[in-house]
């Protein structure tokens, strides 16, 4: 179908800032003109119980986290998420929408991560801070309310391919014992030459440029970008991974890889649900109240979160 009119209207509205691409400016100005365009589409932020911020210690230091809770008293699941940015760009604010959401509709606690960015640490910097953050939470859930039994793992873009990441990680070190993995439009591989990376590899947000930019900063052109942590449809093993939800836009350069690696998945055994939505571009899911869409992918994220709960 055609770019959906929610969609359009919302890409005028960046369009108007007249911001140039990221890959053709500086880190910094990237990093800003980012945050311009964040602002200038106003999202609906859910109430929550409390929000509070603190730090944990991570591999090479302090790690800044935000803790969702939600109203309800009690122990609660924990749903770890990691923002997106391709690895560069973003902080704890990029997902503030998703986690609130996230955080009502599965009544969890909901601990987003503010993991060392490239170029200024490159890969494996940012999944080994989202995993350590994770190790840490699960080690202090009794202080935390959280019930460790019941662990999720979230993110989009860069940020999904860090839950993936996460989750495959604990799965090789023996734990945390992950229930779900959620995956927002996400980076799956460094193959550039995909159809859909052809197809939508300009006018919808994020851009073919801009994605090889975003690996080059986070892995360099060598060989730790065919890494299992990095591109993770190229491990060897995918079986014994937690259940998943891909969801994926149309119009994204990255839903080729993120529908293979869905299929990927299912071929290993991994129970997993993928969905394309249609007439979206890339990080729509984050949109709250500007799409409609957006909303149905964070409901469908939070059941198949729950599904896996009920089960544990």
């Amino acid at each position: 179908m055609p770019l959906h009119p929610q969609v359009v209207e919302m890409m005028a509205k960046v369009a108007a800032l007249g911001l140039p691409a990221s890959n053709e400016v500086t880190v910094e100005e990237a990093r800003r003109n980012s945050e311009l365009s964040r602002d200038v589409v106003e999202v609906e932020k859910e109430p929550v119980g409390s929000i509070e911020d603190r730090t944990v210690l991570g591999p090479a230091g302090e790690i800044p986290i935000r803790i969702y809770r939600p109203g309800s008293q009690g122990v609660h699941p924990l749903i770890m998420l990691y923002h997106g940015g391709g690895w560069v760009i973003g902080d704890l604010e990029s997902e503030d929408a998703t986690c609130r959401g996230l955080c009502n509709r599965v009544s969890a606690v909901v601990v987003s991560v503010d993991y060392r960015l490239a170029p200024e640490t490159a890969y494996p910097g940012a999944v080994d801070d989202c995993y350590a953050a994770t190790v840490w939470v699960v080690e202090h859930a009794d202080e935390l309310g959280i019930d460790a039994s019941r662990i999720a793992t979230s993110g989009t873009s860069a940020g999904g391919n860090l839950s993936g990441a996460v989750a495959m990680m604990a799965r090789d070190r023996g734990g945390p014992a992950i229930a779900h993995q959620v995956l927002f439009c996400p980076v799956i591989d460094a193959d550039f030459d995909r159809p859909s990376y052809i197809a939508n590899a300009n006018d919808y947000g994020l851009t073919r440029d801009g994605m090889i930019w975003f690996w080059e900063l986070y892995t360099g052109s060598g060989d730790d970008r065919n890494e299992s942590y990095a591109s993770l449809i190229r491990a060897t093993d995918l079986s014994g991974l937690p259940d998943a939800t891909v969801i994926a836009a149309e119009y994204d350069p990255l839903v080729d890889e993120a529908v293979a690696y869905g299929e990927a998945l299912q071929a290993a055994g991994v129970q997993t649900k993928c969905t394309v939505y249609e007439g979206m571009t890339h990080g729509f899911n984050g949109r709250l109240g500007v799409l409609d869409s957006a909303k149905v992918a964070l409901d469908e994220a939070a059941a198949g979160i729950k599904g896996s709960f009920s089960r544990v």
